[in-house]
């Protein structure tokens, strides 16, 4: 049994303005011991139903609002803040947080918004959704009812053949289904993969293979959690064109992701599931290329961490288009479905301007309306090479369709909006009214004139 216990790899709750690790399962039953990192604050203000919670500051200040007052904090001072009082906390510190009892579900009400983090609208808080969404959260003897309908769907939708899953009354059932399971709760997930989808990648090396010997190619990973997604895209362009000059920032909300990432070191048979599954789709000769291994450890190998720069950041923030400048190509694929829709939109519009005119946007694993509607708004331009390819490219998203809300649907070509839905490679800032084919200008405004 142990008596010493050491930082979590993974968060046990993240936010705009904070990520949070929880220690144990301790042998305190009736207490929660947290490590915060506060980069802005708690998103929203609060009121516990039974919990009291306990801070204390390591690092950094800030304030609390407790009851509508203000409380300056620093390193050394403790905050006790009892049930059934409203209070948030804004500031860019280092906490340990106690609480007791544990958490549990339902104890804390979300009240508003912590303005000094983000700004939203009330009807967007936990607690303020629409009918189908407290449905989805309502408990009964503590099981909730349209859980346990998910659950049973999931096991019905196994037993679909996969070419009667695309068809008529089937098919409308299984968007039904999904339109349940996307108003289930939200959450950051780190799990991800080695060479995630592979034509993406390919597509990725066709757009850089015109390029002149030596020329910079500016390239953003965002969301890059534990690194899987930056590597496999710098694996996939230096494999093919390793004379040119790799420019790779690599973000992420996540610090400890981050600097996890940075390191590329990685355990093949760690204790996290999220790190040892990482491995899945490489094959021996591809792990050999991109690593160094000795003994349970695989290093990422210097050239292909050569020209990558790594960054903690929020994708929807406009303080990361000043510090990155824009890219010839962005990566944004498998964080935006685990936010709320109008979050998702507005961090999808604010990724956008990150791409160069005439660059590209790869983005899947994000909600299927929100995509298409900033990409119709924005007049994106989808590129039809591998189109398909990658939509099916990932057979995890696949796979949880229609019952996890990640989960991706069939491509359905009888949709008038189909080319545009289920695009996940959209070429940015392109002059529909040129004369010049699609293809032809694609070339000119992101290779500039073609391989020297």
């Amino acid at each position: 049994m142990p008596y010493t216990y050491t930082l979590p790899k993974s968060t046990a709750f993240t936010g705009t303005g904070l990520e949070g690790y929880a220690f144990g399962p301790l042998r305190q039953n009736d207490l929660d011991v947290y490590y915060i990192e506060s980069k802005k604050g708690h998103d929203t203000f609060m009121i516990s139903s039974k919990i009291t919670r306990t801070y204390y500051v390591l690092a950094g200040s800030g304030y609390f609002t407790i009851a509508d007052e203000r409380y300056d904090v620093y390193p050394g001072m403790l905050v006790e803040v009892p049930p059934k009082v409203e209070y948030t906390y804004s500031g860019q510190m280092t906490l340990i947080g106690f609480a007791r009892p544990r958490w549990f579900r339902k104890n804390d009400t979300h009240t508003r918004w912590n303005p000094d983090v983000t700004a939203r609208e009330k009807s967007s808080l936990p607690g303020h959704e629409p009918l189908l969404t407290r449905l989805v959260r309502k408990r009964i003897a503590g099981k909730s009812p349209l859980g346990v309908f998910l659950r049973l769907n999931r096991s019905l939708w196994r037993h679909i053949p996969s070419d009667l899953a695309g068809r008529g009354l089937v098919r409308s059932y299984g968007r039904f289904v999904h339109s349940v399971a996307r108003r289930s709760p939200r959450e950051q997930a780190f799990s991800t993969y080695f060479l995630r989808n592979r034509p993406a990648l390919k597509l990725i090396q066709s757009l850089v293979d015109s390029k002149k010997s030596g020329e910079k190619v500016r390239v953003a990973v965002l969301g890059c959690s534990f690194g899987a997604e930056a590597y496999s895209v710098a694996y996939a362009i230096r494999s093919a064109r390793p004379d040119l000059d790799l420019k790779l920032n690599a973000i992420d909300i996540s610090r400890h992701a981050v600097e996890f990432a940075r390191r590329g070191e990685y355990s093949r048979t760690g204790a996290e599931p999220s790190i040892s599954m990482i491995f899945e789709r490489l094959t021996e000769a591809e792990m050999d290329e991109m690593f160094e291994v000795d003994g349970d450890t695989a290093t990422i190998r210097a050239e292909i961490r050569k020209g990558i720069e790594w960054g903690v950041g929020d994708v929807g923030e406009p303080e990361l288009f000043d510090r990155l400048g824009v890219q010839d190509i962005v990566v944004a694929s498998n964080f935006l479905c685990h936010m709320q829709p109008p979050e998702a939109e507005r961090c999808l519009r604010a990724i956008g301007r990150l791409v160069r005119p005439g660059g590209y946007l790869f983005v899947c694993g994000i909600d299927l309306d929100v995509r298409t509607k900033v990409a119709r708004d924005l007049a994106w331009e989808p590129v039809p090479e591998l189109f398909e390819e990658i939509h099916e490219g990932d057979a995890c998203l696949r796979s949880h369709y229609p019952c996890e809300y990640g989960g991706l649907e069939p491509l359905d070509k009888t949709r008038p909006d189909w080319k545009i839905r289920y695009a996940a490679a959209f070429q940015i800032g392109v002059d529909r009214t040129s004369s010049a084919p699609a293809g032809e200008a694609r070339e000119e405004m992101l290779i500039g004139g073609g391989r020297k």
